[in-house]
């Protein structure tokens, strides 16, 4: 068993890891910033940026996760936050309460954030809709 109550130290420099698929959502790429190694677990911490153009989008769904919040680095996206349209540009921050159901369903080709969650392993349930969602922009 892992003990999760130790922590080390880590530095990831850009360098270091790539943007790879392979992570929750295929039209994303995922760069690992070391942190559920570092925190045994208790937290993940990964840089997602676009790589294909929305088409569907995430879906609605929740997470099982007891602390979420995405800071957006780069470009913008536009989520559902239960029946609320919500963009969300560079600069921005949203901490996302447990469980709420979401569907991100719109986000520019340079869109890049950070994502930091508690606990690493958080799971993603798929849920009932809440409402329509809107058409996303083409990308030129």
């Amino acid at each position: 068993m892992l003990d999760k109550t130790a922590t080390r130290f880590s530095l990831v420099r850009p360098e270091d890891t790539d943007f790879e698929p392979g992570g929750l959502r295929d039209f994303f790429l995922y760069r690992d910033l070391g942190i559920a190694h570092a925190t045994n677990g208790q937290v993940i911490a990964h840089l997602v940026k676009a790589n294909k153009a929305p088409e569907k989008g995430t879906g609605w769904h929740r997470h099982e996760a007891d602390f979420q919040i995405v800071i957006m680095t780069k470009g913008w996206a536009r989520f559902m936050y239960e029946d609320q349209e919500t963009l969300v540009k560079a600069g921005d921050v949203i901490h996302q309460r447990p469980g709420i159901r979401h569907y991100l369903f719109d986000y520019s080709p340079d869109m890049e954030y950070l994502e930091i969650v508690s606990p690493a392993d958080f799971k993603t349930v798929d849920v009932a809709p809440v409402c329509d969602i809107p058409a996303p922009t083409p990308w030129n």
